[in-house]
Parts: structure tokens; sequence; C-alpha cells
């Protein structure tokens, strides 16, 4: 696990592949972004932006999440305070997701001696590097126990 002392800016954290399935993106959707270019090929694929079925932005941000989770292990969890989220390009079926994370800034707290918030940017990409979620987090990162 990785307390505020053990990072610093420029480090870099890279995840395993996830492979988004039609299934996967068509549960999801019909869970909690039930939209027709979310389920439905035939509409998907008249749309003027997708134009073909897409997974939900939701989807890939809960699958980036996971990734995170696995590959930038912070002591006490990934406390998050804020961020700023995009996504560029859709998910499609078959697509094959990794997440690079990347440091940014570390500020110790001035008034909580055992914390500090580590800001970094996280792009999920696919197999061919395409950026398909582009985020700003910060998160609250705790010292190492004395």
């Amino acid at each position: 696990m990785l307390y505020l002392e053990d990072l610093n800016i420029g480090d870099r954290f890279i995840s395993r592949e996830y492979e988004m399935t039609l299934k996967e993106i068509k549960q999801f959707a019909s869970q909690y972004d039930p939209q027709p270019f979310h389920l439905d090929e035939q509409a998907a694929a008249q749309h003027p932006v997708f134009q073909g079925l897409a997974a939900s932005g939701w989807h890939t941000s809960a699958v980036t999440m996971r990734l995170w989770t696995e590959c930038f292990p912070i002591a006490g969890g990934l406390l998050g305070t804020e961020s700023s989220l995009r996504w560029p390009r859709p998910t499609r079926a078959g697509d094959k997701i990794h997440v690079e994370v990347e440091i940014t800034a570390i500020v110790p707290s001035k008034t909580k001696l055992d914390r500090g918030i580590v800001s970094y940017v996280t792009q999920a990409l696919n197999q061919n590097g395409d950026v398909l979620l582009i985020s700003t987090t910060k998160v609250m990162v705790f010292r190492k126990p004395t």
C-alpha cells in the first residue's frame, strides 16, 4: 500500500487490460443508462454522434475505477475529493481498456498533519491507444503511521 511519502510528482501507474463485452455493455446500460445508443445496435447505427453501439460513459468510468484500485494501491483507499471527467471517444464492444495514471501534484495538509491531497490525471485507453476517458482527480492520501 502506498502512503503520501511514497509518492512523487511524475510517478506513473499502468493497469492491466479489461475487455468490454457486448453483453456487459447492454447489461450495464439496461440497469443504469437505458438509452437506445447503449442498448440497440440498429438505433445506435443511426445515431449522428455514436454511429454504432457505445458503452455508457458511466460504464467506462466504473471500469476505470476498478482498474485504478488495482494499479494505484493507496493505503486507506482512493478517497476522492474532486474530479473532472471527459469521454472524448466512445467505448465499443471488444475494446481492451487499460488505465494510465500520472501524479501531477502533492500538497501536504497544513492543518491535518496525517494526510495530504494528491492530484493526478487518468487516461483510459483502448487497444489502439485511443483515449476513451480522461479525468483530473484529487484524492486524500494518508502519511505513514508513526
